[in-house]
C-alpha cells in the first residue's frame, strides 16, 4: 500500500513538472512575439519617414545658397538691396517661415535680407561637436555674416529665435545694429510641452525616437499645436505655403527637440545679462498669445531693458507675423532710424 501511494504521488509531481514546462516555452513564444512585433513596428517606421524625409526634401529643395562656417554648412537666403536685415525663425520651422509669412518678401523689397536655416533646420548641418546653445548659434551667425562681409544688421529673431538675435546683441554687438524680437521668450518661465517635446533629445534613446515614432507622433499632434499657434486668431491661409513635412524629418525632430530642452536654462541664463543691452530693440506681441503670455515675456523684457519698444497687435497669437508682416516691417525701419538717430548724437 505504501509503495503504490508514493508512486502515485511520484506520478503527481511528475505531472506536474511536465506541465509546467509546456508552459514555459508558451510565455516565452509570446515574449519573442511582442518583442518581433515590436521591432517590425520601429523598423517600419524609420523606413516611412526615411521616405517621407525624402520626398518632404523632393519637394522643398534649398531656397538658397549654402556657406561653410566654422566647419558648419549653412544654408540661407540672400534677397534684395538696402540695410542689412537678419532673419532668423523659432523653434520647430525653417527659414520658409519667413516666406510663407510674407515678412521676408516684403522686407526684401527695401532691404537687404539674409534669413537663415538654424542649425540643424531646413537645410544647416548640426554638428555633434556643439551643444547649440542660443550664444554658439549667435556667434555661428555672426561668423557667417563676416563671411558674407555684411553689417551691422537688424537682427530679428522669433520665438527661440529671439534668443539667439539677443545672444548675438550679448556676445557679437559690433554685428548688430538693433533688434526686432517677435513673441520672444525671455525668461525661464515654466513650459508644459518642455519635457514631452525634448524626448527625442534624450541621449542614445532619442536617436531611436527622431528616426521611429516622434516623426508620427508629430503627425498627429501638430494641427493642435498649430491651432494653439496662431489663437487666439485663425490658422492663416498663409500657413498652407509652408512646408510642414520637412519639419518632421529626423534629423529636424532631433534638433527641434533638442532646442526645447535647453530652451529654460539659456531664458535663464541671458535674462541675468538684460542690463548690458543698449541698442535699439523692438518688441513685437501677440495679446493673446498662449505660447508666450505677453505679461510674463514682452511686457516683463521691455520693463527691464530700457532701449526697449514694446508693441502689442490685438488678436493676435505666437504666429502674428503671419498676420502683420508690414508692423515687423515697420519694426524694422523703426530700429534703423533709431540706431540713425543714435549714429547721429554727439558724444
Amino acid at each position: 500500500m505504501t509503495n503504490k501511494n508514493t508512486f502515485r504521488r511520484l506520478a503527481r509531481r511528475a505531472k506536474l513538472s511536465a506541465a509546467s514546462r509546456n508552459q514555459l516555452p508558451r510565455v516565452g513564444k509570446g515574449g519573442l512575439i511582442a518583442a518581433g512585433l515590436t521591432a517590425a513596428t520601429m523598423a517600419g517606421s524609420a523606413i516611412f519617414n526615411r521616405v517621407s524625409a525624402s520626398r518632404a526634401e523632393a519637394e522643398t529643395p534649398p531656397a538658397g545658397k549654402f556657406a561653410q562656417v566654422n566647419g558648419v554648412r549653412l544654408h540661407y537666403v540672400d534677397r534684395g538691396t538696402g540695410p542689412v536685415v537678419v532673419l532668423l525663425h523659432g523653434n520647430g520651422v525653417l527659414l520658409q517661415d519667413y516666406e510663407a509669412s510674407g515678412v521676408l518678401g516684403l522686407a526684401a523689397e527695401h532691404h537687404r535680407v539674409i534669413a537663415f536655416d538654424r542649425p540643424g533646420f531646413g537645410y544647416s548641418a548640426r554638428p555633434d561637436s556643439s551643444s547649440w546653445t542660443p550664444e554658439e548659434q549667435a556667434r555661428l551667425v555672426a561668423d557667417a555674416l563676416d563671411l558674407l562681409d555684411v553689417g551691422p544688421a537688424v537682427v530679428v529673431g522669433h520665438s527661440w529665435g529671439a534668443m539667439v538675435a539677443l545672444a548675438m546683441a550679448l556676445e557679437r554687438p559690433e554685428r548688430v545694429a538693433g533688434l526686432v524680437l517677435i513673441s520672444g521668450y525671455y525668461f525661464g518661465t515654466a513650459r508644459p510641452d518642455v519635457v514631452p517635446f525634448s524626448a527625442p533629445a534624450i541621449p542614445l534613446l532619442g536617436p531611436l525616437l527622431a528616426n521611429t515614432l516622434a516623426p508620427i507622433t508629430g503627425r498627429l499632434v501638430g494641427p493642435a499645436a498649430i491651432k494653439a499657434s496662431f489663437a487666439p486668431a485663425p490658422v492663416s491661409e498663409k500657413f498652407s505655403a509652408f512646408p510642414l513635412a520637412m519639419t518632421l524629418r529626423p534629423s529636424q525632430v532631433e534638433a527641434t527637440a533638442s532646442d526645447t530642452a535647453m530652451m529654460t536654462p539659456s531664458a535663464i541664463r541671458l535674462s541675468r545679462r538684460y542690463g548690458e543691452l543698449d541698442l535699439p530693440i523692438v518688441v513685437l506681441a501677440g495679446e493673446g498669445d498662449l505660447i508666450t503670455h505677453i505679461d510674463e515675456h514682452a511686457q516683463a523684457f521691455a520693463d527691464k531693458v530700457s532701449t526697449a519698444e514694446l508693441r502689442t497687435v490685438p488678436g493676435q497669437g505666437h504666429l502674428l507675423h503671419y498676420a502683420a508682416p508690414d508692423q515687423v516691417v515697420a519694426a524694422i525701419d523703426s530700429v534703423l532710424a533709431k540706431g540713425s538717430k543714435g549714429a547721429a548724437s554727439p558724444g
